[in-house]
């Protein structure tokens, strides 16, 4: 048997163990999707983005899911005033969720939204289908193809609170695929929070559009859940003076997968995509992100950086695509990893593919140690060799959570960081 054939063979295994939703206005994406998955079929290790990542534990019948995590810990943005949309083990929980009515937005949910034509109609699968080229990004083909439920925001002003999607999970069997859509009308303005593991399995797909002079805020958490096996897809599009800004934070988990892909359609558009990632022991943490510029006068910001300690595994592959007539471009892309000890390691995949002619692009990964210098100079007034250690971590961080906006959200995200190397230290 061939090594294609063996791949068709098991992506039609894995798709025998999902259902697909019947009939309404996503019933023509979910077909296109799934003989986009079919055609392709689930991602290997000789793919050539995921040469550096195990899929197995996303892609096979069979494998080993994460058992349920009992925690005490607070949950994240609990003391931020947010709308709260709760999902446990994917499936939507009205009786912890808020009412779905915020002025500023409509709120539906993907599974019971039953007209039969619809504002997400022209979009659910879209932005996944056109992100499948020049990479093919088969998780998000089968997410398309087989949600069962997850969120419909329509933004037409700027709502006065967040909107927060929280994810428990409370099954060690659960295998979730949630897929939201998202619009921005021109000169609205929202932010979207997300925290929580969802399922022993999940796959997720964001798809965003973003109007003209709107501004779309993301700040999510990968945390609590320590055998979490998770793999997330944002697809955006971006209009005239439009700003995309999501970052991620992620603590634990045995297999992270995080994937980006924006377009800059719009002149003046702006994108930052950021993370600041915290692996300790059996940890694999991969940030994959494709920006396009196809505008004029755009900027766009990659900024990663990763803890890495006791044989925990960091991977970016990143790439700003500036095509022809794309001027002045702004493209910013760097990545380093902190290695905590001579176990872990980094593998990062950094690409600029330019053809226009008056832009500023540039990429950098580093790697590297605690500096020696710096924790002396500590440890010389008194400060611990844990919490020297720790004061330095958050500073190597600082740069990634700097792009949030939100100060109450970045106070949040540099508390949770101190509490989780705190707890590693005790």
């Amino acid at each position: 048997m061939s090594a294609l054939q063996a791949k068709l063979d098991a992506t039609e295994e894995r798709i025998a163990t999902h259902t697909m939703p019947q009939g309404g206005w996503s019933g023509a994406a979910r077909n296109v999707a799934l003989a986009r998955l079919r055609s392709m079929g689930l991602p290997s290790r000789r793919d050539e983005y995921w040469k550096y990542t195990r899929p197995d534990t996303l892609t096979q019948v069979g494998a080993t899911q994460a058992s349920v995590l009992v925690t005490d810990e607070v949950p994240v943005f609990d003391a931020i005033d947010t709308l709260q949309i709760v999902f446990i083990d994917g499936v939507f929980d009205a009786a912890a969720s808020d009412e779905l009515e915020l002025e500023g937005i409509s709120i539906e949910r993907l599974e019971t939204a039953e007209t039969d034509i619809h504002w997400a109609q022209g979009l659910y699968g879209a932005l996944e289908a056109n992100g499948q080229a020049p990479v093919e990004r088969p998780l998000a083909a089968l997410n398309t193809a087989f949600a069962t439920d997850g969120v419909l925001l329509h933004v037409t002003g700027t709502p006065s609170k967040p909107i927060q999607l929280t994810y428990h999970h409370k099954s060690d069997t659960s295998d979730a695929v949630l897929h939201h859509v998202i619009k921005l009308d021109a000169g609205a303005e929202v932010t979207v929070l997300e925290n929580g593991p969802a399922a022993a399995r999940f796959n997720k797909c964001m798809e965003v559009e973003v109007a003209d002079g709107a501004k779309f805020h993301h700040v999510r958490t990968q945390g609590r859940d320590h055998e979490r096996r998770v793999a997330t897809h944002i697809f955006a599009r971006l209009g005239t003076e439009s700003t995309f800004k999501s970052f991620t934070l992620t603590a634990n988990g045995v297999m992270t997968r995080n994937e980006c892909v924006i377009e800059l359609t719009g002149d003046d558009a702006h994108a930052t995509v950021a993370g600041a990632a915290l692996g300790d022991g059996d940890f694999h943490h991969d940030d994959t992100v494709f920006i396009t510029h196809d505008a004029v006068n755009c900027e766009s910001r990659q900024v990663f950086k990763k803890v890495l300690r006791n044989g925990a595994t960091g991977v970016f592959q990143g790439k700003i695509l500036v095509k022809a007539g794309a001027q002045k471009t702004d493209g910013y892309q760097i990545s380093q990893s902190l290695l905590l000890d001579e176990d872990s390691q980094f593998l990062a995949k950094p690409e600029l593919e330019i053809y226009a002619d008056d832009v500023a692009c540039s990429h950098g990964s580093t790697s590297g140690a605690i500096d020696e210098d710096a924790l002396f100079y500590l440890r010389s007034r008194g400060v611990t060799h844990g919490e020297a250690t720790d004061m330095l971590t958050l500073s190597f961080l600082a740069e990634a959570v700097e792009e949030i906006e939100n100060e109450a959200l970045a106070d949040e995200i540099n508390e949770r960081l101190a509490a989780w190397l705190a707890r590693r230290r005790s």
